[in-house]
């Protein structure tokens, strides 16, 4: 059986694979959807592992109106021992749209979310997330994340 890590670990490698030049000579709107789509599982898995290669050095993530700083940062002070406090969380209706100009991309993502605490407690909310990844030359990173969310209505 293969550990969430190792499958976390994969699903980057597959991200970063989709999109390299070897596929795309250029960038591409499907590599920079299978990042996300990376961030997006390691989030449900409740493992962060790998995905520091998703984002730029230099990311700027902002959560519901606070600035985190870079995506080290955000994973070391926020959402990793956030996630530690859960037993599962879970995307519902998601939709992405994403338009590439040049070696930019901007996606916006609209979500629910549903999260079963190790207390028991649920939380159910209604979320959009904003982010622009740029092209290296070789693969997407994401360099601005902007996340909010609400009650679920």
């Amino acid at each position: 059986m293969t550990s969430p890590s190792k499958n976390l670990a994969v699903l980057a490698s597959m991200a970063l694979a989709l999109s390299s030049p070897s596929l795309a000579n250029e960038p591409d709107r499907e590599g920079a959807v299978a990042v996300l789509a990376a961030y997006r599982t390691a989030l449900e898995r409740l493992s962060l592992s790998g995905t520091e290669s998703l984002f730029a050095a230099d990311a700027t993530i902002i959560e519901s109106g606070k600035r985190e700083g870079n995506f080290a940062a955000y994973k070391e002070h926020h959402l990793g021992p956030e996630l530690k406090e859960l037993k599962s969380f879970s995307f519902g209706d998601y939709n992405t749209e994403v338009k590439v100009e040049g070696a930019l991309a901007m996606a916006t993502e609209t979500y629910t979310y549903h999260i079963v605490l190790k207390s028991g407690s649920a939380i159910d909310r209604r979320g959009a997330t904003t982010s622009v990844l740029k092209w290296d030359g070789s693969s997407w990173r994401i360099v601005v994340s902007h996340s909010s969310s609400r009650s679920a209505r």
